[in-house]
């Protein structure tokens, strides 16, 4: 039966959790709707199969172990980062495939909160007289699996709000003028993280200042770029933006009020791009809606990369989960705009709902990180 690990886990279980858990990472921003998992088999110390979710959320991790490990998954252990399905959806459930392949033992680190899981493919393996052990690097598979929990729980994605600052609080210079404010090493960990998102969040006002694309444009990895999304109340974005220029080769959705131009919708659709309608709140467009709507297609995880007003409209909203705070030791001065429209910069560093796990440096710059607690 399925049991939740009790005690301390042996060092050989957790090193191989470990090793699911990273496999499980390179499906970041490419598996949605579906989480990332990632799963290895493995009999007598010897690794017989790697499997993570393939991109569009099939085939699952565990069936990519399973046929790579082919029949010397008899009798082996089957570590997996969430728990096996056990319902049929578009494939067959991953526990019928795990009791085919004779596997004797799965360690998986969390029950999936999926209603149509929710424990059941841990009994289900169990009472086919498997050993099943459930708790194992459940702390990082937490974080792993974070926008898929969030997306079950709530209807709506893990938001990662990413701000850059100078050395004095500020996101730009006066006049909405662009600047780079941190280096180059700094930048390319936000391609990174924009890796590692299904989408990306801007509002119209940084698109009209900075015409950014919101790609992922580090060597090879261009197809990793997430999902461009805008908020554009007044459907304002200029159809000969680098964004609307794009939008046949990386999707663009701009959330639009429902009062906005059906003509300008129609030119902007021409140009492959999506437009969504939301209702207003507080005179700008109901944040919470819009998260609503990217959960029903199948965001778990997104990033908020956008001007003052937005990131501060997300945090009054309440609807951070985690934020990265690049600083850089740069001044900009007391003319320059403040980093959150409307509030300090303590409201995010010193929020009671966000807790600091930690910091690294990065060149010149520091990256502070912040978590819901």
């Amino acid at each position: 039966m399925s049991a939740d690990v009790s005690g301390p886990v042996h060092a050989e279980d957790a090193r191989f959790m470990a090793l699911a858990l990273a496999l499980g990472r390179r499906g970041l921003g490419r598996a949605w709707p579906n989480p990332a998992v990632g799963a290895v088999v493995v009999k007598d110390g010897l690794i017989l199969g790697r499997g993570w979710t393939q991109p569009g959320g099939r085939p699952h991790a565990e069936t990519e172990a399973l046929r790579r490990a082919g029949a010397a998954a008899r009798g082996a252990t089957l570590y997996v980062t969430l728990e096996p399905c056990s319902h049929h959806g578009r494939t067959p459930p991953c526990a019928d495939a795990i009791l085919a392949a004779g596997i004797a033992r799965v360690v998986s680190a969390l029950d999936d909160p999926n209603p149509q899981v929710a424990g059941a493919g841990h009994r289900r393996l169990g009472d086919a007289g498997l050993e099943v052990e459930v708790g194992t690097g459940a702390e990082d598979a937490r974080h792993a699996h974070a926008g898929h929990i969030r997306r079950v729980r709530d209807g709506r994605p893990h938001v990662t709000l990413k701000l850059a600052v100078s050395a004095d609080g500020k996101a730009g210079l006066a006049g909405r003028r662009p600047v780079a404010i941190t280096g180059s090493a700094t930048r390319n960990f936000v391609h990174r993280l924009r890796a590692m998102n299904d989408a990306v969040l801007t509002g119209i006002g940084t698109v009209l200042s900075d015409d950014p694309l919101l790609t992922c444009r580090l060597p090879g990895m261009t197809e990793r770029s997430p999902v461009r999304v805008v908020l554009d109340r007044a459907l304002r974005l200029p159809p000969g933006s680098r964004l609307v220029a794009t939008a046949r080769q990386t999707p663009l959705w701009i959330f639009a009020g429902e009062e906005a131009d059906a003509a300008r919708e129609r030119v902007l659709a021409a140009a492959g791009a999506e437009v969504l309608r939301a209702p207003l709140s507080e005179g700008g467009l109901d944040l919470a809606a819009v998260l609503q709507s990217l959960g029903a297609r199948g965001i778990t995880r997104l990033m908020v990369e956008a001007g003052p007003i937005v990131s501060a409209s997300f945090l009054r909203a309440d609807l951070v989960d985690e934020a990265v705070l690049l600083r850089s030791p740069t001044a900009l001065g007391a003319d320059a705009i403040d980093a959150l429209a409307g509030l300090p910069l303590e409201a995010l560093t010193r929020s009671p709902r966000l807790t600091a796990p930690g910091s690294e440096a990065m060149g010149e710059d520091r990256i502070n990180y912040f978590a819901r607690g």
